[in-house]
């Protein structure tokens, strides 16, 4: 083992002990951080050794992580979501994610292909909104991405201590994972993290109580006197160096509190220190746009100065494509969100979500949860049109079915990579509104195949015996799938069994399971240090950098990045510091 090895496993070997150690030390789920504050708190102009934009999956982890050992600033858009119980309760799961105020944990947003989106706006970013599957990524993937195995298994522990938990398994998850089994998604693989073809029941962030646990909750292994978290602090755009330099170098970045007033930190003088990007898929090549980092053309139509003409930011941008089957019961089904997995060999994830007026609360205790139009999820009309009128007449239909109507779930497979992808632009100078998207969803062959081969397997669990207590006898598969594709607003079957294809079927009931990603891909805007090329002493550490979706669901892996990365650069601030 070399120098740089060995430096690098010793510093993850000691960071471990005195994490967990402070972390054992400490209370749980803290309500109010020493370190939090609200940004209006903040002095017009402060210092650091390292900048991190976007207190979300990967932000929490990567401050905790480097406030050990630097002084950090960290710069959170949204607020907290400790004490808001539309974000810590499993049963009001969608609750936020419908919530379109100014004051939302989430933001909508619609891409050009028409599907209907959100995009995390609080502390622990998507951990907050998502129906909380843990479940690690395949080891192939962190072969391909060049990750040192032994610190990537060390940091999905460090993230698996706090934030996951074995779920309890009842009637509905049982009879689809038997279902799954029992169709051919072999072998079975009991509970496990690890990515495995086959069957398996995978972790889930909501503990026993249901009480979700998130990327906010890492803060907990934070330094408090090296960590400075800003609330409701939206930053407007990267400063750079130019004058003297051989290229650009970040230095320091202007954010406005909730009041519009602008505040600026710089970084503190020295060879190590960095601003790191951390806002998400979609805001991060969006902020490194908004600083000059980006398409020249593209800048200039929006009076953007250029900083460095960068084409591919923005670029590879993709979303899972998800579908699913509503399944009436005849017999009343527990409350779960994503528990088990069938991860088959022909690249399509299947999943399932279940419960009698899950999602209830505010508004209405009548719901379908992760696919009602509440949140955006419509099957009735192909993507084009899901205009915010379709959803309101959605959810006005809703109003009128029966009770029945809403005792079931949904069985769902999700498209793994994808294949196809798209690009994302601005659409205003203003980091506050929605940039530009298109997924291109099913543009590649390979996608929409996956999506008729997950169907089909559905279909099949749907008639196995170990389903069969959840199906009423009389409603055929083909009654099933039209009835999804008419659904929410004409829910109940009223027309000819007569299904489309199963390949129109995908296109039209395209729906998104909120794991998009890229825009800032390694090895096109960043590279394998997610080192923003072209320009120094600014990363980007988050989603945007992937090219494929890691395992079935992404945020496990999102935190292990955060935590990775925080110890590697931890590591060379260290042999920088030994070399003087």
């Amino acid at each position: 083992m070399d120098l740089g090895c060995l430096r690098l496993s010793f510093v993850a070997t000691l960071a471990t002990f005195l994490f967990f150690h402070d972390f054992c030390a400490c209370q749980k789920a803290a309500l109010n951080y020493s370190f939090m504050h609200n940004a209006t708190a903040a002095q017009p102009v402060s210092y650091y050794d390292y900048i991190i934009i976007g207190g979300g999956t990967a932000g929490c982890p990567l401050a905790a992580t480097l406030s050990q050992n630097a002084s950090v600033l960290l710069l959170e858009r949204g607020g907290s979501p400790y004490g808001n119980p539309n974000i810590t309760n499993l049963g009001s799961f969608g609750a936020a994610l419908s919530d379109l105020s100014s004051t939302s944990p989430s933001q909508r947003f619609i891409s050009e292909d028409g599907v209907i989106n959100s995009r995390a706006r609080v502390l622990g970013g998507g951990s907050c909104l998502n129906a909380g599957f843990y479940t690690r990524a395949a080891p192939y993937y962190v072969r391909e991405t060049g990750w040192d195995e032994r610190l990537v298994n060390e940091s999905y522990q460090w993230v698996e201590k706090v934030v996951a938990f074995e779920p309890p398994m009842r009637q509905w998850q049982s009879a689809v994972r038997d279902g799954l089994v029992e169709v051919g998604v072999l072998p079975y693989n009991g509970f496990t993290y690890d990515h495995l073809y086959g069957t398996k029941i995978g972790g889930t962030i909501f503990d026993q109580n249901g009480q979700r646990h998130t990327a906010a909750d890492l803060l907990e292994y934070a330094n408090p006197s090296g960590l400075t978290l800003l609330l409701h602090a939206t930053v407007h755009k990267v400063l750079f160096r130019i004058k003297g330099k051989a290229r650009p170098q970040a230095h320091g970045v202007v954010f406005r509190d909730a009041t519009g007033a602008k505040h600026r930190a710089y970084l503190k003088n020295g060879p190590k220190n960095e601003i790191i990007v951390s806002a998400g898929a979609l805001g991060s090549p969006q902020l490194l746009m908004l600083s000059g980092v980006g398409p020249a053309d593209h800048l200039k139509a929006h009076n953007i100065t250029v900083v460095l003409d960068q084409p591919l930011v923005g670029q590879g941008m993709s979303d899972n494509p998800m579908n699913a089957i509503f399944v009436p019961s005849p017999v009343p089904v527990e409350v779960s969100l994503i528990q088990v997995v069938g991860i088959t060999q022909f690249g399509s994830y299947i999943e399932a979500a279940s419960g009698e007026n899950f999602a209830g609360g505010s508004p209405s205790p009548r719901d379908y949860g992760m696919f009602s139009p509440k949140i955006g999820q419509l099957s009735k009309v192909p993507p084009k049109q899901r205009t915010p009128e379709a959803i309101a007449e959605a959810i006005e239909n809703m109003k009128a079915l029966d009770d029945p109507a809403f005792r079931g779930g949904f069985i769902l497979e999700k498209v793994m990579g994808p294949v196809s992808t798209g690009h994302l632009e601005l659409r205003t100078r203003n980091p506050n509104d929605n940039p530009s998207v298109t997924f291109n969803y099913f543009k590649e062959p390979e996608d929409l195949q996956r999506c008729v081969q997950g169907i089909s397997t559905i279909e099949k669990i749907i008639e196995s015996k170990s389903f069969s207590k959840f199906k009423y006898e009389s409603m055929s598969v083909p009654t099933l799938v039209n009835m999804t594709a008419s659904a929410p607003v004409n829910l109940l079957p009223r027309h000819s069994n007569s299904s489309t294809s199963l390949e129109q079927f995908c296109r039209d009931t395209v729906m998104t399971i909120w794991h998009y990603h890229g825009g800032c891909q390694v090895g096109k805007v960043v590279d394998h240090d997610y080192k923003v090329l072209g320009v120094d002493a600014l990363r980007v550490i988050d989603g945007s950098t992937f090219y494929y979706s890691p395992g079935t669901n992404p945020q496990a892996t999102v935190m292990m990045l955060g935590r990775y990365m925080g110890v590697r650069i931890l590591s060379e601030r260290l042999a920088s510091n030994d070399s003087k």
